[in-house]
């Protein structure tokens, strides 16, 4: 079993930099550029970000709530010079189309769909897959239904395991999906507003310390949830979340039969996916390596270069 926890404070750049011996120009490894695109599938248009050589190996990012692939904005370029990175806006989410949700039932299953159509269409082979929030159970649908592509999991505070949740969470998804009165979906809608993104997403776990997250991260997200059709695809996933809790004992038992290569990188200050979540994965996947960060939910966006650094490390461990 191997455990490694490694608690650090966030570093920039610019401080690796200067911390390291004297790398010569033509020895650097410098970000690749990164492309926008959108890919027509089943008539809608799903917005990716590309960045890296196609001929290298391959990473997935998929993102949760409530932003979209522009959370890894920052973790792009340290991956694009090594690896070829795709990072995908969810049905729904960011540049996506925002389908009509009185016309379209937005679903993880439905997610999955769309991804597991982009990953054929941009005939990608083999790919790691990383995960972040409801990332997660999109991601798991995805490995559950094509397993032989997928080489290698990363999740980042992607939880799998009811330890990672408190039964308070636990019941606000339950609800969530058993209780459709009027006043339990207005409760979802206040979740899914612009303070409560703000405030109590992106600015909760960083205690008093604002100025390491970049308004650019709600300002982002907010823009994509002004209409109240955008609010309610996000309303209608949260009440199909509680499904997921329910497919943890299949999620983990494929976990446990396939044993794929796995990095589990957690924000240790998350009080949504607690640090246990983490942890649990050693029970199905006991080769995986586990890093805590000192950080919250958003981890990608607090310390992006600590988690690159784990994922470089991670991809050049992989068998060919």
């Amino acid at each position: 079993m191997k455990l490694e926890k490694f608690f650090a404070m966030c570093i920039f750049g610019v401080g690796v930099l200067s911390a390291a011996r004297p790398v010569a120009a033509a020895d650097a490894v410098w970000p690749a550029k990164t492309h926008y695109h959108y890919a027509k599938i089943k008539g809608q248009n799903i917005f990716y970000r590309e960045a890296g050589d196609p001929a290298r190996p391959t990473i997935i990012l998929l993102h949760g709530f409530p932003s979209s692939s522009h959370t890894y904005r920052e973790l792009i370029p340290l991956l694009s010079g090594r690896f070829h990175v795709i990072a995908p806006d969810h049905l729904g989410s960011g540049y996506s189309t925002h389908a009509d949700p009185a016309t379209t039932a937005y679903t993880f299953d439905l997610l999955a769909e769309y991804v597991l159509a982009l990953i054929k269409q941009l005939e990608i082979e083999d790919y790691v897959l990383y995960m972040q929030d409801f990332g997660a159970p999109v991601g798991y649908r995805v490995m559950m239904s094509d397993p032989a592509r997928v080489r290698g999991i990363i999740a980042q505070n992607a939880n799998a395991y009811l330890e990672g949740m408190t039964e308070d969470k636990q019941a606000f998804f339950r609800s969530a999906r058993q209780d459709r009165s009027e006043e339990n979906v207005a409760k979802l809608f206040e979740f899914v507003g612009a303070r409560a993104v703000k405030n109590n997403q992106y600015l909760r776990d960083v205690k008093g310390r604002p100025e390491i997250m970049s308004p650019d991260s709600w300002t982002h997200d907010n823009h994509f949830l002004e209409g109240e059709e955008d609010r309610a695809i996000q309303v209608q996933l949260f009440q199909d979340y509680y499904t997921n809790l329910l497919a943890y004992p299949d999620w983990q038992t494929f976990l446990r039969e396939r044993q794929p290569p796995a990095l589990v990188v957690w924000g240790k200050n998350d009080p949504v996916f607690r640090t246990p979540g983490a942890i649990a994965y050693l029970n199905d996947l006991p080769h995986a390596t586990v890093h805590l960060l000192d950080a919250g939910h958003f981890a990608v966006e607090e310390c992006p270069v600590d988690i690159a650094q784990q994922i470089i490390s991670f991809m050049e461990s992989l068998p060919e």
